[in-house]
């Protein structure tokens, strides 16, 4: 468990929750654990530097009434702090703890897998030719289904080009 602590501590929250791409609310909620940890390990630590005992002789001294500090005193020394069993909410939180990161690394790896698609889409766009060199033989054989419809147009009488009489005017052959 305490490797578990060192590595929480050296973990740089800024880079995990941009780097991985998680969605908003997977930050949201990975930002408000942090801060509810940071809250608990703040008041952990004070409560650890506050003073436990007591100075019953000061209180003696002090108060007339010596029976109350007696059965103050007497009461102190019997108490005994309950103790709870945690170890079902710890491993309750290592199988949270071991699903987050499962699903960290799927997540992972999704986005290298996507990374490596935008980057070969990537080196696709930069090493085509100009839009200027094609033909129109070229977008014909890569995206066939274009020929089709120009030829269904054709065949109704239907073939019009939109914005084309109102950028160059209407051209009458008779």
């Amino acid at each position: 468990m305490s490797a578990v602590r060192a590595a929480a501590a050296h973990i740089d929250w800024t880079k995990l929750s941009t780097s991985l791409g998680l969605k908003t609310e997977t930050v949201a909620a990975l930002s408000a654990f942090r801060k509810r940890n940071e809250e608990a390990r703040r008041v952990l630590t004070d409560l650890q530097e506050q003073k436990t005992t007591v100075d019953f002789a000061h209180y003696r001294k002090v108060l007339k009434n010596q029976a109350v500090v007696d059965e103050l005193e007497k009461a102190f020394k019997a108490f005994k702090p309950t103790s709870y069993d945690v170890q079902s909410q710890i491993k309750s939180i290592e199988a949270v703890e071991a699903k987050a990161l499962e699903r960290a690394k799927t997540t992972a790896t999704k986005v290298e897998s996507e990374l490596a698609d935008l980057q070969a889409t990537l080196k696709n766009i930069e090493t085509s030719r100009p839009i200027e060199e094609l033909t129109a033989d070229d977008v014909l054989k890569s995206r066939p289904d274009i020929a089709e419809k120009v030829d269904a147009l054709l065949a109704k009488g239907k073939w019009d080009t939109k914005g084309y009489n109102d950028k160059f005017g209407y051209v009458t052959l008779f």
